[in-house]
């Protein structure tokens, strides 16, 4: 499998493998149907160093599909983890060793998705209740590769959510070889709650994250989980090594440039959404090349330019032009135009 380098010479990017302390101070959550090749492409654009993470892919579709198209990115992606699902050890350990190959930077397993499918295949946010297993799961993949292996979980599910069960599976997976965690700070409810909803409804505890992460000094927390501004991560990184941001980093990818700024290379000037844009361009109309649809690159670009003058003329313009099977580039220039035209005018 090779990794595309359309836009490796558009900008810098990441240094290298994940590894020291300190590399995921700001990252950018898995999300599913979001965070595919073209979204962490154009996120890329904001910052060079900000840790992307693929939407979850189950070991068996890497075993048994077709894995060079689920691992395909650009070289440019780089800082970049893998995220893994599933609940078999030799599975995970086989499917590792392949995200190895393909170059990722960090194998990440996925122990908070609460959806009824992803339950139904035993894993996700139900493998809290089993931490022995998650820990032969993360041992069997560090056996496999010689990269971080990750995990991104919950404060708990259900009724198995205190500070006694959140600490006994961290110490579990911790022991198995895990030192960095990824913590959504919200307990899941397993049952009658949607995805959706269980971003929502279960309240946040941000202080248990915190706790724990004075307890486990030794061991590197991220916390996930209702943040969107510069302040919300200031707070946060107070008393944690990191933050993740999930949905304002997609519906306003903006803000990623404000906090790389602030929070990466201070100093640097905060790259601006038309400035990302730019950088994306060349991703685009070599995609576009191969016979990429528009609409799967610009779909990711909706929220660009969220409360700015134009903002909704730009939307529009993707979406209604953008679907079009012959839709090329021009209908990202008129989109653009449209905006400048408005901000000039306001």
């Amino acid at each position: 499998m090779k990794a595309d380098s359309t836009m490796a010479d558009a900008h810098r990017h990441g240094s290298g493998p994940l590894g020291p302390r300190g590399r995921h101070r700001l990252c950018v959550a898995p999300m599913m149907d979001w965070t595919d090749r073209h979204a962490r492409t154009f996120l890329r654009g904001f910052g060079p160093d900000i840790v992307l993470y693929t939407e979850m892919v189950t070991a068996a579709a890497l075993l048994h599909g077709d894995s060079e198209r689920l691992l395909a990115f650009d070289p440019c992606e780089h800082p970049l983890a893998l995220q893994l699902g599933g609940s078999h050890p030799e599975e995970l350990a086989r499917a590792a060793a392949m995200g190895a190959t393909a170059g990722y930077d960090e194998i990440n397993l996925n122990v908070g998705c609460p959806s009824d499918r992803v339950q139904s295949g035993r894993f996700g946010a139900c493998l809290m209740r089993e931490p022995g297993r998650v820990a032969d799961c993360v041992a069997a993949m560090s056996r496999a590769v010689d990269l971080p292996v990750s995990v991104k979980c919950r404060l708990g599910v259900d009724d198995q959510d205190s500070t006694e069960h959140l600490d006994a599976f961290i110490d579990a997976v911790a022991a198995a070889g895990c030192s960095l965690f990824i913590i959504h700070a919200r307990k899941a409810i397993l049952g009658g709650l949607s995805p959706k909803q269980n971003r929502d409804i279960p309240p946040l505890q941000y202080p248990r994250v915190h706790a724990l992460a004075r307890r486990r000094a030794d061991l590197e927390i991220i916390i996930n989980g209702g943040l969107c501004t510069l302040a919300d991560a200031t707070r946060q990184l107070a008393h944690v090594d990191g933050v993740m941001l999930g949905r304002e980093a997609y519906g306003n990818p903006a803000i990623l440039g404000i906090l790389d700024a602030a929070l990466m290379r201070p100093g640097v000037a905060a790259v601006t959404a038309s400035e990302a844009l730019s950088r994306y361009r060349p991703y685009l109309e070599a995609r576009l090349a191969e016979g990429v649809p528009l609409h799967a690159m610009t779909r990711h670009l909706l929220g660009l330019f969220q409360g700015q003058p134009g903002a909704r003329r730009f939307r529009r313009i993707l979406s209604e032009q953008g679907c079009r099977s012959t839709a090329g580039i021009d209908v990202l220039d008129a989109a653009v135009a449209a905006v400048n035209i408005t901000q000039a005018a306001a």
